[in-house]
């Protein structure tokens, strides 16, 4: 199957790779496009553990799943990136989520900052 963040590559070759080792992901749109699909699949223990420490919404977890699933993705558009290589420490990625719920389509645009903890990049939450 086409990975469901838009790469053009099977998931088992792209963000599958990310979702068994974190340590695998190199740069912050690696790891946004990552939660993108672990939100497609609903893998709230991805979307949890690629969450930083200080923000990680553990008590809401279940309540992400339930959500995830009941909804059909469409597609993922990255709009910008700034910084978040593999050299850098911090990064943003601004992106839409498209999404089908309740016989509309919606979006969830959201400019993410990215931060790395302990090597790891992971999602602070909205960048301001």
């Amino acid at each position: 199957m086409n990975c469901p963040c838009g790469s053009a590559k099977k998931y088992t070759d792209c963000c599958e790779i990310a979702h068994k080792d974190l340590s695998a992901v190199t740069t912050a749109e690696q790891l946004m496009r990552s939660r993108y699909t672990a939100f497609t699949m609903a893998n709230g223990d991805y979307l949890m553990k690629s969450h930083h420490s200080s923000t990680c919404p553990l008590k809401e977890k279940k309540a992400i799943e339930n959500w995830a699933k009941s909804v059909n993705w469409i597609r993922l558009e990255v709009v910008e990136t700034t910084d978040g290589k593999s050299s850098n420490t911090k990064g943003t990625v601004t992106f839409n989520a498209y999404y089908f719920e309740n016989g509309k389509v919606d979006v969830i645009h959201e400019k993410s900052a990215f931060v790395r903890e302990n090597g790891l990049w992971m999602y602070l939450g909205l960048a301001k």
